[in-house]
């Protein structure tokens, strides 16, 4: 059952809902691309708007750098997707899409993991607009 109070929680919804399908159809054991690509199908399917490894740039002391990060998706537009297929999913994970979602300046991440018997899957939201978190805040 869905939550009308979580920050896009249709959307959510829909993504792990897509999510939940390449699992059930592939299971554990693939790499990271072969999830990313079934997803990017599943999402045509079902009609989920996505952008596959948009670029971001990133500031450091209001210089822009050269170098670029590439979220798996972007979904609605709002919502940083990232994929991992490992056995568990760590803190720096949670503090890769937290920092996606402060260079972005977008809101929510869902970090989905392949790797395991059962799918797995953090919602991280990034609602402050000033002040970092540390990485120990992250968990929900």
């Amino acid at each position: 059952m869905m939550n009308n109070k979580l920050l896009f929680g249709k959307e959510s919804y829909n993504i792990i809902g897509a999510a939940m399908a390449v699992h059930c159809e592939l299971g554990c054991g693939f790499s990271e691309p072969i999830y990313q690509e079934a997803l990017e199908q599943e999402f045509l399917w079902r009609q989920i708007p996505y952008e596959r490894e948009r670029n971001f740039k990133v500031h450091y002391r209001g210089i822009e750098l050269s170098k670029r990060f590439q979220p798996d998706f972007v979904c609605y537009g709002k919502i940083i997707v990232e994929l991992k297929a490992v056995s568990e999913l760590v803190r720096e994970h949670d503090a890769q899409v937290y920092n996606y979602l402060k260079a972005s300046g977008l809101t929510l991440g869902l970090l989905i993991n392949f790797g395991t018997d059962a799918l797995t899957h953090r919602r991280i939201p990034c609602t402050r607009k000033f002040g970092v978190k540390s990485v120990g805040e992250l968990s929900e």
